[in-house]
C-alpha cells in the first residue's frame, strides 16, 4: 500500500460509529503490519490530523478544522455559493433545504447547504457527506452535464457495482434536454428533490443547485415556481464563478 493511500485509509476509519482507534485495531482493519501503522499514525499526529486519546487510542485531530476554514475561504463554489443559497431559501414559498453539490471520486458530495428557519426536514444531504452517484435529483443533475467520456467512465463503475447503466444513460439524456430534474423519495422517503445544473467549464466546475422539500408541501405549481427560482440563481452563480467575471466578489 502506497504511503498516501495508507494515510487516507486510516483517516477514513474514523466516523460516528467508531471515533477512537488503537494502533492494533487500525492494523487489523486495513491489513497492514502494526509497526507500519505506528509510523504512519506518528506522522499524522505530528501534523495534527490525529490526536492521542485515552488508553492508547487516537481520534481525528484539529488539522481538519484548519483545512475546513481554508476550503471555505478558497473554494469559489462555496465562497460565492453560500450567499446565493441564502437568497434561494428566502425566495421559496415553502420550507426547504438548499444544497450545492459536486462530484467527489465516484460519489456526489454536498459542499454547502442552507436551511430555512422553519424547515423541519430530515434530509440525508448535509455538508461533507458523500451521497450515491445515480440516485436523487442532486446527483443526477451533475451526471447529466458531464462530458461523454467522463460520464461513460463513471457509469462503467456503477454498472460493475450492479446498477443498470443503460437505464441511467437514457434518464440523464432527458434531464440534459429538460434542464432540471425532480425526484420523489429516491434518497429520503417523503422528500422531493428539485435540482438544476451549475456548470462553469472555465473554472472546471460541474455541480448542481437543489432544493429539498417535503412531498406534502408540494404541488405542480409550487414545483414549477421552485424550478424557476433555481434556474436564474444557478445561472447567476455560474457567471460569478467565471475567472474574468465582473460579478465576482473577490
Amino acid at each position: 500500500m502506497a504511503g498516501l493511500d495508507r494515510f487516507v485509509d486510516i483517516l477514513r476509519l474514523f466516523d460516528q460509529h467508531k471515533t477512537d482507534w488503537t494502533i492494533q485495531q487500525i492494523a487489523d482493519a486495513i491489513e497492514v503490519p502494526a509497526s507500519t501503522v505506528y509510523r504512519t499514525v506518528r506522522e499524522l499526529v505530528g501534523q495534527g490530523f490525529l490526536d492521542p486519546s485515552i488508553e492508547a487510542h487516537y481520534r481525528l485531530g484539529a488539522a481538519f478544522i484548519e483545512f475546513d476554514r481554508r476550503l471555505r475561504i478558497s473554494d469559489p463554489l462555496i465562497r460565492e455559493g453560500e450567499p446565493v443559497l441564502r437568497d434561494v431559501v428566502h425566495a421559496s414559498p415553502i420550507p426547504c433545504v438548499a444544497v450545492l453539490a459536486r462530484l467527489y471520486r465516484d460519489q456526489v458530495i454536498c459542499v454547502a447547504d442552507r436551511r430555512a428557519a422553519d424547515a423541519d426536514i430530515a434530509t440525508s444531504y448535509e455538508r461533507g457527506r458523500p451521497m450515491p452517484l445515480t440516485r436523487g435529483a442532486t446527483s443526477k443533475t451533475i451526471l447529466a452535464q458531464l462530458p461523454r467520456a467522463r460520464l461513460s467512465k463513471l457509469l462503467k463503475s456503477v454498472a460493475e457495482a450492479g446498477a443498470p447503466s443503460d437505464d441511467v444513460t437514457a434518464e440523464l439524456g432527458g434531464i440534459r434536454r429538460r434542464g432540471y430534474v425532480i425526484t420523489r423519495g429516491e434518497v429520503d422517503r417523503g422528500l422531493v428533490g428539485i435540482s438544476v445544473p451549475l456548470s462553469c467549464p472555465e473554472a472546471a466546475i460541474n455541480a448542481s443547485m437543489s432544493l429539498i422539500v417535503r412531498q406534502e408541501d408540494c404541488s405542480e405549481a409550487v414545483e414549477r415556481r421552485l424550478v424557476m427560482t433555481l434556474m436564474p440563481a444557478a445561472d447567476m452563480l455560474a457567471a460569478k464563478l467565471r475567472p474574468s467575471s465582473p460579478l465576482r466578489t473577490d
